[in-house]
């Protein structure tokens, strides 16, 4: 497998580090939590036998500095970062996107904002809370993660966190640790660091995001909506299925939980390839 050739892009408040690999129709893959463009190493090179695959580290991740790093940060702002990629390396023809979890969000806005240039969106696991019936509920967890995150600091604040997100009533501990790939564990290092900036920035506002239900219905032929096999009854697992249901569309089902991309990588990049291919 190549190396990816680098990149850098100013936009408004910060400037992002992009990587690119292979050569074809674009593929913009979107890492969701503390990742980076390291996100998609267990997948990218396959990716790139078809397509121009186009990673980057998100505004105020590892790469990627703020300009002001007490910025607030909104998902429209973050879609912007992906519509200026995609206007700067597929300014011709529409592109694919891939997004997960709070990427997932990010690629949601981004197509209705800019349907003209977003072919195929493929959203995994988007935590909009805001569309379900109970959303009350999780708008008061999100309060408690930033409270905690206040008074407490992060180790704590991720303990509130994960134990939202977990099936319903399930008081149990997690299991125990995967034993991540070389190439996943490597990057470890980074996502901690960046970990401060997710808790206390992004989870606030991201959780908080509703997007335009009846936009998206409008645009629904274009979204695939996906989860983890194994995330079901898991609260990021919910706003997906909810709406996929909602608007009468296949709720694809993706190897693993959340984290499906790094703990099942092969099978993962074969059933994306075969998603975009559809």
């Amino acid at each position: 497998m190549t190396d990816p050739t680098s990149g850098s892009l100013r936009v408004n408040g910060a400037t992002l580090h992009y990587e690119v690999r292979g050569e074809g129709p674009l593929l913009l893959l979107i890492p969701g939590g503390a990742g980076d463009a390291a996100s998609f190493d267990g997948v990218a090179g396959d990716l790139a036998a078809e397509y121009t695959v186009v990673t980057y580290d998100p505004r105020g991740m590892s790469r990627s500095p703020l300009d002001d790093p007490e910025a607030e940060q909104r998902v429209e702002k973050h879609a912007d970062d992906a519509f200026r990629i995609l206007e700067l390396l597929s300014p011709d023809e529409p592109a694919r996107v891939f997004g997960a979890s709070s990427g997932a969000i990010i690629s949601l806005h981004l197509l209705t904002a800019h349907p003209e240039r977003v072919g195929r969106v493929v959203a995994h696991e988007p935590p909009v809370v805001e569309v379900l019936p109970d959303a009350a509920e999780h708008r008061a967890l999100i309060a408690r993660v930033r409270e905690t995150f206040r008074t407490d600091g992060l180790m704590p604040a991720m303990a509130v966190f994960m134990a939202g997100l977990r099936k319903g009533g399930d008081t149990t501990e997690p299991p125990a640790e995967i034993k991540l790939p070389p190439q996943a564990a490597a990057r470890a290092e980074r996502t901690m660091a960046n970990m401060p900036y997710f808790v206390g920035r992004i989870v606030p506002s991201f959780m908080s995001y509703a997007p335009d239900l009846d936009r998206l219905a409008a645009l629904s032929d274009r979204l695939v909506l996906a989860c983890g096999e194994d995330s079901r009854g898991e609260l990021p697992y919910r706003p997906a299925a909810f709406l996929a249901e909602r608007y009468g569309v296949e709720l694809v089902h993706f190897p693993g939980g959340h984290t499906g991309l790094t703990t099942h990588p092969a099978e993962f990049g074969e059933l994306l390839r075969k998603v975009f291919r559809s």
